[in-house]
């Protein structure tokens, strides 16, 4: 189930890097749970409508800010934890939520992200490498963390030859750098396409593609 939640304007300014403070505000949501431990069958994206000025975002109207989960229970559990207490951060309140349908019956879709995608690889000295999006190995890596995601989810194998691969057509492809808690992560902003069942590309757009979607990375639109 995808929710999309509707926030009120900021009183307070709202930074650029503000990645945490959304994963903050869906963990204090959930209430007790362990979905931030092991693979993330969930994901959300970033916070949308705002206007940056100086060296800050403006939400001068609404935000809009859209969480997927794999589980729709999870989802409902969202939203009771929104009722109760709906403050989110940097006095913006949630006024609104929306069940969005997702795209279904295909075998393959070029979805574009929402947020930026990463994806990275051990080095032999145990330190990991970013691959970005004109890296014909990030494809490898997404591809074998959504096989991952597909089978701690319990699909069978007919669902396991599916693959993610960037949009290299995509003229407009970038790379961009996100802090959270001091630490930059290196990722891309580039349309990503996935094929397999059309049991698999619904459930991708669930779960997002790549590292630490459960952090604010790879949700799909």
């Amino acid at each position: 189930m995808r929710l999309q939640l509707q926030l009120t304007p900021n009183t307070q300014p709202v930074p650029f890097d503000h990645l945490h403070q959304l994963t903050g505000a869906l963990h204090k949501w959930l209430g007790q749970n362990n979905i931030h431990d092991g693979l993330s069958l969930y994901s959300f994206g970033w916070l949308r409508g705002g206007k940056p000025i100086g060296r800050n975002l403006y939400f001068l109207e609404n935000a809009t800010w859209s969480i997927s989960f794999h589980d729709d229970s999870q989802a409902w559990q969202l939203a009771r934890g929104i009722l109760k207490d709906p403050m989110f951060a940097f006095g913006m309140k949630v006024e609104k939520a929306t069940e969005m349908p997702l795209q279904t019956g295909f075998t393959q879709i070029s979805f574009k992200v929402d947020g930026m995608v990463v994806a990275r690889r051990k080095r032999p000295d145990g330190s990991k490498e970013y691959l970005l999006w004109d890296n014909p190995a990030a494809d490898e890596v997404l591809t074998g963390i959504f096989r991952q995601k597909l089978t701690a989810a319990g699909f069978g194998p007919e669902h396991l030859s599916a693959t993610v691969q960037f949009d290299r057509n995509f003229a407009n492809a970038r790379t961009k750098i996100a802090t959270i808690k001091s630490i930059k992560h290196k990722g891309s902003e580039c349309p990503v396409i996935v094929t397999g069942t059309p049991e698999a590309v619904h459930f991708v757009q669930l779960v997002g593609v790549g590292d630490l979607t459960g952090s604010g990375f790879g949700a799909l639109l």
